[in-house]
């Protein structure tokens, strides 16, 4: 007589395999949080060597041809003169590079003990659904290019995406754990 197959509707899932993927996502998103606040500190440099790269360095806004160099030589002269005048105004963005990596910190706890720490997960893809409308609202009001908007948007979507993996994956580990 020829017994029934029977088939299991969750099949039995490595866990040290789980959390090996999971803790590689949460580190590049952490990584990536930690770059994106380092990158806010030279930001006169930066868009100094980005006009550079472009051949840009001499030249005025009313020199350029397209609206990417034209943006960056607006934003390259905006930030030299008002830091040549009000030099404290780039404490605002040192306190917005703080801020990301204030944030990264956040994630160690996850990082660690996933299944306790999902709340954090959480906390950042509601952070991430909210960068689109600040981008939008925000961005317009302070007359930020539409394209550099969307931009800034991308931010939050490709920033909830590997949080949403590992809530995936934190799910996965708790139904592993009972």
């Amino acid at each position: 007589m020829m017994q029934p197959q029977t088939t299991t509707a969750n099949p039995p899932v490595d866990r040290p395999a789980t959390l090996r993927r999971y803790r590689l996502v949460l580190g590049l998103f952490i990584i990536g949080l930690i770059v994106s606040g380092i990158t806010a500190f030279p930001l006169r440099r930066e868009l100094s060597a980005v006009a550079a790269v472009r051949g840009l360095e001499r030249a005025s806004v009313a020199d350029t041809s397209n609206s990417f160099d034209h943006w960056i030589l607006t934003v390259r002269d905006g930030l030299r003169d008002s830091y040549a005048r009000y030099p404290w105004l780039a404490y605002g963005t040192d306190w917005l590079a703080f801020a990301h990596i204030v944030i990264a910190v956040f994630f160690i706890g996850p990082l660690v003990d996933p299944v306790r720490n999902i709340w954090v997960l959480w906390a950042g893809i509601i952070a991430c659904v909210l960068v689109i409308p600040l981008a939008l609202i925000c961005g317009a009001l302070r007359q930020i290019p539409y394209g550099w908007r969307l931009i800034d948007c991308s931010f939050g979507v490709f920033g909830a995406i590997p949080l949403y993996y590992c809530l995936r994956l934190t799910r996965t580990l708790e139904k592993q754990q009972s």
